[in-house]
């Protein structure tokens, strides 16, 4: 079994709430890959919360279509990366499983349900260093080493 990667800074002595959410590479190519910028400015891959009574594949689609108004296919997992943080947003300590897909095929059928993002397309490179989450960054490494690896084959 591979081990986890664990990104950010575990502070003794708070009480950190389990968020475990799922995120998506969406790209148009190999050099164009989709962020989301959240109202705070930070820069995400889509996706976002699992809530009660989701798997991974229910809530990654529902997570793409309100913030891109896209449907996917769903395609490889990259896999899991965890990640603990402070929201100042939400005054909480968060202990964050993030568990990462390949979108393989997407369109863009209607306006995001959630009106307050920002849709930003980058290279991967641009990407990786707008990133805000470490756990993010380390799912489009994954991506990256996916697609240079399938691309020797």
């Amino acid at each position: 079994m591979t081990d986890i990667p664990v990104f950010g800074e575990k502070i003794e002595g708070k009480n950190y709430q389990a968020r475990y959410g799922v995120y998506a590479i969406v790209a148009k190519s190999l050099t164009e890959v989709c962020l989301v910028q959240a109202p705070n400015g930070a820069f995400l891959l889509p996706g976002g919360e699992i809530e009660v009574g989701e798997n991974h594949e229910v809530a990654l689609k529902r997570e793409l279509i309100e913030e891109l108004g896209a449907t996917a296919q769903i395609g490889d997992f990259l896999g899991q990366a965890d990640e603990y943080f402070y929201s100042s947003h939400r005054d909480k300590y968060f202990y964050n499983p993030a568990y990462i897909y390949e979108i393989t095929d997407v369109h863009f059928d209607s306006a995001p349900l959630e009106d307050f993002n920002n849709i930003f397309w980058c290279s991967p490179d641009e990407a990786l260093a707008k990133l805000k989450r470490g756990s993010h960054q380390w799912g489009l490494r994954a991506w990256l080493k996916k697609q240079k690896s399938s691309s020797m084959d």
